[in-house]
């Protein structure tokens, strides 16, 4: 079953604990935070005391989304603030191979994330290693962005890549239940959305995104 991912960044920052208590009853398999520097995104969001409050309201894993330059010098802090999964970006740091081992041997699960011009070739040399990898059908940094349809021949490419491994394929950015299901056509079993979820009744949109 395809598993759902609401991203808070579309969440009542003034009530941020109770919304994500709400979007564990309403059916979502884990909890999407993107961690934004200004830097290597154009917005700022939360970072580790932020996330260590909301970690006392919901049992669902936490994947840490980081949009920053040089995860490599701050993960440790993003993992003791509760995270289960990071996701980092090749683009954000110079040794891409030793920050996923770097991840890796705390235990916690690694996700590479591709932006929209981000080749997934890159995945090759990593793939033995990840959990998780993160397709943006959106140039991240803000919320509520249209779909960029032309990201659908890449998930079915990493969807190739992945094979049988146990490799979760995420996708994050415009996800309503229409480009859901283009999404999921392509081989993509987890969505992450932000916008959709949070307008409305969160059990209905997050079902609407299972198909």
């Amino acid at each position: 079953m395809v598993k759902i991912a609401p991203s808070i960044l579309s969440a009542d920052f003034a009530n941020l604990g109770q919304d994500i208590e709400k979007l564990e009853k309403a059916g979502a398999d884990l909890i999407h935070i993107d961690v934004m520097d200004g830097l290597f995104v154009p917005n700022l969001t939360f970072g580790p005391p932020v996330i260590s409050q909301i970690r006392n309201y919901t049992k669902l894993p936490f994947d840490v989304h980081l949009m920053i330059n040089s995860p490599e010098n701050s993960i440790f802090q993003y993992i003791e603030a509760g995270a289960n999964y990071i996701t980092i970006h090749p683009e954000s740091t110079i040794h891409l191979d030793r920050t996923v081992d770097l991840i890796k041997n705390t235990g916690i699960k690694v996700g590479i994330a591709l932006l929209p011009t981000t080749n997934p070739d890159i995945l090759e040399y990593v793939l033995e290693k990840i959990d998780l990898v993160l397709i943006m059908t959106v140039n991240p940094g803000f919320g509520g962005q249209k779909f960029i349809a032309n990201q659908l021949p890449k998930i079915q490419k990493v969807h190739n890549l992945v094979g049988n491994r146990n490799i979760m394929i995420a996708v994050d950015g415009g996800i309503n239940q229409d480009t859901a299901s283009l999404c999921r056509q392509q081989g993509a079993n987890l969505l992450i959305s932000g916008s959709y979820i949070f307008n409305g009744d969160y059990k209905e949109n997050i079902d609407n995104l299972r198909g």
